[in-house]
This record gives structure tokens, C-alpha cells and sequence, in this order.
């Protein structure tokens, strides 16, 4: 006796939950390594990493052993390879602090220190060969390169459902930012994000005015004298003093 078909529609509905709930990845341990040791406007407490860094070795264990597989949806790779880039940026910091800018290492986003799967990697390939290939120019300020003319860390972890919004915001508060980008009527003074990827930023058809003024409250208007603004790599750190621990 065959069953019902509602019965067998309910099961593939389940099967179908379960499938997709597998191809979740959880970023919890990193999102409150995140809420712990980055504050609201994006200040590094790397200290603070230091000393909770098995949150922090613990989630690179995850990402090592769950990687993006093909049946992920899109969100759900731009989320993980968005996070990874972050969390091993702070990596490259912590392994070699404490020092004044991340342009003291050797070749700091060359260099071969992390493993995914079995794979070492560098910051670079995160950036060039996996991140920029998505096609999504707002990735330039998710991404941190720990220096403080960089786009603010954001204090949680991005996710598929948080993702686009959270792009969207990120971009906005960057492009809006006075010591990051200056628009006036007169004066275009700009993030020299906007020159090393201008290929990035021309999308449908636009350049990187359009873009620009896809975000700004100021708009990029007529032919104002243009530039760009020297950057900023020192380290975007956040001095906490924590209690001396008193041993009876």
C-alpha cells in the first residue's frame, strides 16, 4: 500500500529543512569573539583576542572543516569567506604583536600562515581569488586590513540572511565617513580604496561616481577638483586596561 501523498510531500519537505540546515555555517563563536573585542565603531581590542583565543582558534577549526560546498547558496559563501578574511587578519596581528601597523610584517598579505581544508593560504588569495570574484564591490568594506583608514570592523559576524543589509550598511558608513572620504561641491577627496580597485566599482554600466553616489548624502556633482587621501596604516587598536589579578 502506497502512502499517502501528503505524507510524502511532509517528507520531503523535512528532508529538505535538514539538507539546508547541514549547509549552514554557524559564526556564533566568532560573532562573540566579535561583540567581546571590537567595539561599536570599530576599534581592535587585539589584547583582548589575545586572551580569549581559544574562542578565536576554535572558530578557525570550524572553518577549516566546513567549507563552502556547491550546493551553499551565494550568501552563505560571501559570508564565510567575508568572516574568514576578518578572523585571520586578526590572526596575522595577534601572532605578531604588539606592534604600531600591520606594514611592519614581511609581505603581510602574501604570506602563507592559515590553513583551510588541509590548504594554506594568504590573505591575498582570500582577497583576489575567492572575495573579488563574487562580483560585489561593497566586499571593500566588509573586508579589514587592521589599519585605520580601512573600513570599520563591524562587531558581529555576517551571515546569508544579515549579509546584504549588512554590505549596504557598511558601505554607506564608510562612504559618509569625513576622515575617510571628503564630498563637497568643490572638493572630491576620496578613500584610495576607490583607485586600487576602480575595475571592482564599475558595475552596470557605472564607474566609481555612480557608485559613490549610490551611497553618499552628498552627491558627486559636475567636475570638482579631485583627489585622494593619504592612508592611514596605523593600527586600528583599542587600548582597554584590564584589572591586575590580586593573588591571596
Amino acid at each position: 500500500m502506497k502512502p499517502p501523498k501528503f505524507i510524502l510531500v511532509l517528507f520531503a519537505i523535512l528532508l529538505l529543512h535538514q539538507l539546508q540546515s547541514q549547509n549552514s555555517f554557524d559564526h556564533s563563536v566568532w560573532d562573540q569573539a566579535l561583540l567581546l573585542n571590537v567595539s561599536e565603531d570599530g576599534q581592535v581590542d587585539y589584547n583582548g583576542f589575545m586572551r580569549d583565543s581559544s574562542q578565536l582558534y576554535e572558530y578557525f577549526k570550524q572553518l577549516s572543516e566546513n567549507t563552502p560546498q556547491e550546493n551553499w547558496t551565494r550568501e552563505e559563501k560571501l559570508a564565510y569567506w567575508i568572516n574568514a578574511y576578518n578572523a585571520y587578519t586578526i590572526k596575522l596581528i595577534i601572532d605578531s604583536y604588539p606592534l604600531k601597523s600591520i606594514k611592519e610584517l614581511e609581505d603581510p598579505w602574501g604570506k602563507k600562515f592559515f590553513k583551510i581544508d588541509g590548504v594554506w593560504h594568504s590573505l591575498g588569495e582570500l582577497e583576489h581569488k575567492i572575495l573579488r570574484k563574487f562580483g560585489d564591490p561593497r566586499i571593500h568594506f566588509a573586508i579589514n586590513c587592521a589599519s585605520i583608514s580601512c573600513p570599520v570592523v563591524w562587531n558581529r559576524a555576517y551571515t546569508a540572511d544579515n549579509l546584504h543589509n549588512a554590505l549596504d550598511r557598511q558601505t554607506s558608513k564608510f562612504i559618509n565617513d569625513p576622515t575617510r572620504n571628503t564630498i563637497t561641491d568643490k572638493v572630491v577627496n576620496v578613500s584610495k580604496i576607490f583607485n586600487w580597485y576602480k575595475k571592482d566599482f564599475r558595475v552596470n554600466g557605472g564607474d566609481v561616481k555612480d557608485f559613490i553616489n549610490r551611497y553618499a548624502t552628498v552627491k558627486i556633482l559636475n567636475q570638482p577638483k579631485k583627489g585622494y587621501k593619504e592612508y592611514n596604516w596605523k593600527l586600528n587598536e583599542e587600548s582597554k586596561v584590564y584589572p591586575a589579578v590580586v593573588v591571596d
